[in-house]
């Protein structure tokens, strides 16, 4: 999850895209996915990991536009060969300040 936070943050499109699992994964992100926010913070409120399944809950704080955002996510990722790739997220809450 740290990860591919830190690959929102530099912009590394090919990282993102590498730890998708190969099912869920876009073909590309939009250049305006990753171009105008700056993050600001990475909050990790849970985990849960049931064998090779796992949650995590967290809140990434931006800037988008000059308003700040939170970001509220619970995803999902699945554990093979060795790896824990990214399935997908839900969104519970969206904030704006």
């Amino acid at each position: 999850m740290r990860a591919r936070y830190s690959a929102y943050v530099l912009q590394d499109r090919a990282f993102i895209l590498a730890t998708w699992h190969s099912t869920m994964r876009p073909d590309d992100l939009p250049a305006e996915d990753l171009q105008g926010t700056r993050w600001l913070g990475l909050e990790v409120r849970a985990h849960q990991v049931d064998g090779d399944q796992a949650t995590v809950e967290f809140v990434a704080r931006c800037s988008v536009g000059g308003r700040a955002r939170r970001m509220h996510e619970v995803s999902r990722f699945v554990r093979e060969v060795g790896w824990w790739w990214y399935l997908d997220g839900s969104f519970p809450k969206e904030e704006t300040r």
